[in-house]
């Protein structure tokens, strides 16, 4: 039982990264919940916080946990030990809390289980080191301070990472992931209370793929061309040099006309070359790509000083292109 709940936690932050968004959502209608958690789904999040605050809460997570077991569901706004049990007892798999209650933090490590209570100041930080936590709840992140604040508290604090929650929304999302202390980000901006009494399932699903997008951040970073040989890379990359306005640029095994053409001298990955597809977090990427059904290839990939991903490729070309995935 022990190891399967340590598992359960290395799931949760895994997902929380991977994700980027946890939407937290505020249900008054039960018969919501699998409507709602199917909208998410397919706008590209899979899991969701739902916050105990209507008397609806239980039973919505028990039908997300029992019909949509592929999304991941926690309980929020958990005040009480009675509420834990309640939330577990209906399938949750995380807790989430406002502020530091440290009955309620101590009770569920007691019971193995992930626990992300609100920490706004270094006291609150510092009560939640010594109750065994290194991920916690910023909240309200805005209102404290927003990023600031938290660059501030992780300079001494440098082993705790964060789950800002509290006036996140589209607009600011990248900047606070931008930042590598930010496992995840808490957000009703994608399913608002006012969204799911109207069960309106498809604007849902649509602001879901657009926070997502905007999370991700795509870009074409430059195109590579295969030449057979460095005469006819030279040929071919001055004239986009010319209509770009550059200088081309002489490397080891390409020209470089601008950031946008790399020239190959000699036929490379792809039939006819390859793509750069840039991207905010590669990692955070490649976790939604696996979900979209592409397949990486693990054996490409460049890894940062600090260990994170900076490069990968992937297995198959896509129109003759062998397509990689760079750092923006």
């Amino acid at each position: 039982r022990k190891k399967e709940k340590e598992i359960g936690m290395d799931r949760v932050l895994k997902q929380f990264f991977g994700n980027g968004i946890v939407p937290v959502v505020a249900l008054d209608d039960a018969k919501d919940a699998k409507p709602l958690a199917k909208a998410l789904k397919n706008g590209g999040l899979s899991c969701v916080e739902v916050t105990f605050r209507t008397d609806a809460a239980e039973e919505s997570i028990r039908t997300i946990a029992n019909e949509i077991p592929d999304m991941m569901v926690g309980a929020g706004t958990v005040l009480t030990v009675n509420q834990v049990d309640s939330a577990l007892e209906a399938g949750a798999e995380f807790i989430v809390s406002p502020g530091l209650n440290p009955e309620v933090v101590a009770y569920c490590a007691d019971k193995k289980i992930p626990v992300f209570p609100g920490c706004a100041n270094p006291s609150d930080i510092e009560t939640a080191i010594g109750l065994g936590l290194d991920v916690v709840k910023f909240f309200p992140s805005e209102a404290c301070g927003g990023l600031p604040a938290i660059k501030a508290m992780s300079a001494p604090y440098h082993n705790i990472k964060f789950m800002p929650t509290g006036g996140i929304c589209q607009g600011n999302i990248k900047s606070y992931l931008d930042f590598k202390k930010i496992i995840a980000c808490g957000g009703s901006w994608m399913a608002s209370r006012a969204m799911i009494n109207e069960k309106n399932w498809a604007g849902i699903e649509k602001l879901t793929k657009n926070a997502v997008a905007e999370m991700l951040g795509f870009t074409i970073k430059h195109i590579g061309i295969n030449r057979d040989n460095e005469d006819e890379a030279l040929t071919e990359g001055r004239k986009f040099a010319c209509l770009f306005g550059e200088e081309l640029d002489k490397k080891e095994k390409c020209f470089f006309a601008g950031p946008l053409v790399e020239m190959m001298k000699q036929n490379g990955r792809g039939a006819h070359g390859h793509i750069a597809i840039g991207v905010n977090s590669v990692e955070r990427a490649v976790y939604h790509l696996k979900k979209r059904g592409f397949l990486l290839d693990e054996s490409s990939g460049i890894y940062e000083e600090d260990g994170s991903l900076k490069l990968i490729y992937f297995k198959d070309e896509i129109a003759g292109f062998a397509l990689h995935l760079a750092q923006n």
